[in-house]
């Protein structure tokens, strides 16, 4: 039986849960919800969702938000091993520490230096807030250092998550990762790796790249 994804294609934690399921062999059943025209405010939606944001899953009347957390519940309760989310503790604690990264952190400061400019008509980049973005880069090339992905020596889902994000950034500016050769190495590295990558993840993420183009656009020519 499939399971209800409420989802928008250009939400990056929304196309994280999308490769996520592709990965692990599950069927969604894609409800797009559109946040901008109030889809997540209606009262059937906050019954599921109280937080009233997406992703949201209903698997057979189990309902769960937050993309992490759902990535890890698919992985728990469908993958035919634990590779994307290793039981050993150690591993398990990298795992869980480059989700937390990915959230708090990398695409944390990443929303906000461009959702002023796309949501709320901020009419200039926060240049302290691109400073602290660029800290964050800095952050994930170190742990690249460390190892080939993510977290470990093999993909897991810290890397689907940073993976939605990572492209997000790359599709809205496209010289983002220049001084970061092994973000730029790890993210060609996922991308051959991830089971229909263009139709789980790149297309969204080109998506969300027109999307901010456009609001920055109208910057450069004011």
């Amino acid at each position: 039986m499939p399971i209800d994804l409420y989802y928008l294609e250009a939400s990056a934690p929304c196309r994280s849960v999308m490769m996520t399921a592709k990965m692990v062999g599950v069927e969604l059943n894609l409800k797009k919800t559109d946040v901008m025209a109030g889809d997540n405010m209606k009262p059937e939606y906050i019954k599921m969702n109280p937080q009233h944001n997406i992703p949201t899953i209903d698997d057979d009347g189990f309902y769960l938000n937050e993309s992490r957390a759902i990535c890890a519940y698919l992985v728990n309760k469908y993958a035919k091993d634990d590779t994307l989310y290793p039981k050993d503790p150690k591993v398990r604690a990298l795992v869980d520490q480059r989700l937390y990264f990915d959230m708090g952190v990398f695409y944390h400061r990443f929303g906000l230096v461009y959702y002023p400019v796309m949501l709320k008509g901020a009419t200039k980049i926060d240049e302290s807030a691109m400073k602290d973005l660029e800290g964050a880069l800095d952050f994930l090339e170190t742990f690249l250092g460390q190892n080939k992905y993510a977290a470990c020596d093999h993909l897991t889902i810290a890397d689907l998550s940073l993976v939605a994000s990572a492209s997000t950034f790359l599709a809205t500016n496209k010289t983002i990762f220049d001084k970061h050769p092994k973000i730029q190495s790890w993210l060609e590295t996922c991308k051959a790796e991830i089971t229909d990558y263009e139709d789980t993840n790149n297309r969204g993420a080109e998506a969300f790249g027109q999307w901010a183009g456009a609001a920055l656009s109208k910057l450069e020519s004011a």
